[in-house]
C-alpha cells in the first residue's frame, strides 16, 4: 500500500475513534461548536470537520455552517454543533414507592414525551416491568423514532452481574428479584431493539445531573436524595459511577444518624432512610399521610406552603440536622468536591440553605475552612433521565456500532 493510501487510512480511523468522545461532548453540552470540538478532541480542523459531518450523517448532532457572528467578534465564526431533536430516542422507565413512569428521551438528555404515571405498583415485578414497558411501547408507536434502547431506575440496590435488585422494601418485591432480565425480556417482546439496562435511581439521578445538571464539572461528586420513601447516595468519579466491586456501594441510607431513632428495616434504628424521608417529615410535622398524592409531594407542599407553621418548621429543622449529620460523615470519609441533594432533600436545602451548611461544616473534619458546595439537583426526572444515560452510553462508546 502507498504512502498516501496508508496515510488516508489512518485519518479516517483517526475519525472514526474520535465519534464517541466527540458525541459524548455534544451529548453534555461541552463542544457547543467546531472549534470547541477541535479543541477538545485534539485533533485537526479538517478531522473535528469529518468527525461532526459522519455524527449528523448518522442522525445524531446537527452541524449549522451558517452561525451569526457574536457581537464584537472577529475573524470566522465556527459552525454551531447540537444535538438533532429529531433524531433517535431511548425508552427510560422509573419505578418507586408510588408509582412508574415512562418517557422517550433524546441525547443531550432532553424529555421527548411522557406517558401518564402509574399510581399503583403490584406486588409482582414481572406485572409492573411489562406494564411500563407497554408505555413506552406506546409512545414509541405514536412517535415514530428509531430506538436504541432502553433503561431502568429502580428504588433499590441493583447487585452486578447479576442485574437483581436486592433490597426493594418500599416495592415490597421480593429480595432478589431479577429486575434486569425481566426487564430485558419485556422490551424484547414489546419488539423493541436494543440493549435494556437497570440501575439504582439515585445512581442514575447523580449520573444525569453530572452530565446535564448540578453536578456539571464536579470531579467528585456526591449526590444524596430522598425520593418517595428511604433515603440513596451515589458517587460520580471523573465523569463514572463509582458502584463498589458488586454495584452496591453508597448505601447512604443506613447511616446511624440518631441512635435512640426510630426502627429501621434493616434492623437497626435512627437510619437516615427513617430519620430524613418525606414520612419521617410528615410524622414529625404531626400530620397524618393521606392517599391523594405521593408521600413526596405532600411534603413539598407543607414545605413550600406553610414553612411558617411552628410545627412544620421544627420539623424541618430537625430533618436538616439529621440530614447535616449525614452528610457530614460522608464528607469526612469520601471527601467530594460537590454535594448535590434532590427529592425532600432538595426542598430542605432551599427552605434553610445556612442551617444545612452550617451543620455539615461544624460536624466535618475540614470544617469552614473547606466547606463542600451544597447545591439543589436542577433536573425534572433526573432518574429518569439517568436511566437513559445507560442506555445511550453504547452509542456514546461507538456510534457506528451501536446504530448499525
Amino acid at each position: 500500500m502507498n504512502g498516501k493510501a496508508t496515510s488516508t487510512r489512518t485519518k479516517l480511523e483517526r475519525g472514526r475513534s474520535a465519534l464517541g468522545p466527540a458525541l459524548e461532548l455534544v451529548h453534555t453540552g461541552r463542544a457547543p461548536t467546531r472549534a470547541v470540538l477541535t479543541a477538545e478532541l485534539g485533533v485537526t480542523r479538517a478531522t473535528a470537520g469529518a468527525v461532526a459531518a459522519e455524527l449528523e450523517a448518522l442522525g445524531l448532532i446537527r452541524v449549522d455552517s451558517r452561525p451569526a457572528a457574536a457581537a464584537g467578534s472577529q475573524g470566522r465564526p465556527s459552525h454551531r454543533l447540537a444535538v438533532d431533536d429529531t433524531g433517535p430516542v431511548v425508552l427510560a422507565a422509573q419505578v418507586h414507592a408510588d408509582g412508574f413512569r415512562a418517557a422517550l428521551v433524546g441525547l443531550g438528555g432532553r424529555i421527548v414525551a411522557t406517558a401518564p404515571g402509574c399510581v399503583a405498583v403490584q406486588a409482582d415485578p414481572a406485572q409492573v416491568l411489562g406494564e411500563v414497558v407497554e408505555a413506552g411501547a406506546a409512545l414509541l408507536r405514536e412517535s415514530g423514532r428509531r430506538c436504541a434502547g432502553a433503561g431502568l431506575a429502580v428504588p433499590s440496590a441493583v447487585a452486578e452481574p447479576e442485574g437483581t435488585a436486592l433490597n426493594p422494601l418500599h416495592l415490597a418485591w421480593p429480595a432478589g428479584a431479577p429486575v434486569r432480565d425481566i426487564f430485558a425480556e419485556r422490551v424484547a417482546a414489546a419488539g423493541i431493539r436494543g440493549p435494556a439496562f437497570t440501575g439504582n435511581d439515585v445512581n442514575l439521578a447523580a449520573l444525569a445531573e453530572h452530565r446535564h445538571g448540578a453536578g456539571r464539572g464536579a470531579q467528585h461528586l456526591l449526590c444524596v436524595a430522598t425520593g418517595h420513601r428511604g433515603v440513596g447516595g451515589a458517587l460520580v468519579l471523573d465523569g463514572r459511577l463509582h458502584t463498589g466491586s458488586s454495584g452496591l456501594a453508597l448505601e447512604v441510607g443506613h447511616l446511624t444518624v440518631n441512635p435512640e431513632g426510630r426502627p429501621c428495616h434493616c434492623g437497626s434504628r435512627g437510619c437516615l432512610d427513617v430519620e430524613a424521608d418525606p414520612l419521617a417529615f410528615l410524622t414529625a410535622t404531626g400530620r397524618d399521610p393521606g392517599p391523594e398524592v405521593s408521600l413526596l409531594q405532600q411534603s413539598r407542599d407543607l414545605l413550600r406552603g406553610e414553612y411558617d407553621d411552628p410545627a412544620v418548621r421544627r420539623a424541618a429543622e430537625e430533618l436538616i440536622d439529621r440530614l447535616g449529620l449525614g452528610l457530614a460523615g460522608l464528607v469526612n470519609i469520601l471527601n467530594p468536591d460537590r454535594i448535590i441533594l434532590g427529592g425532600l432533600h432538595r426542598e430542605l436545602l432551599e427552605a434553610d440553605p445556612e442551617r444545612l451548611r452550617a451543620v455539615v461544616a461544624d460536624r466535618s473534619l475540614w470544617g469552614r475552612s473547606g466547606g463542600v458546595p451544597l447545591l439543589s439537583c436542577t433536573l425534572d426526572h433526573n432518574s429518569l433521565v439517568g436511566a437513559a444515560e445507560l442506555a445511550w452510553q453504547p452509542v456514546l462508546d461507538d456510534p457506528l456500532a451501536a446504530l448499525a
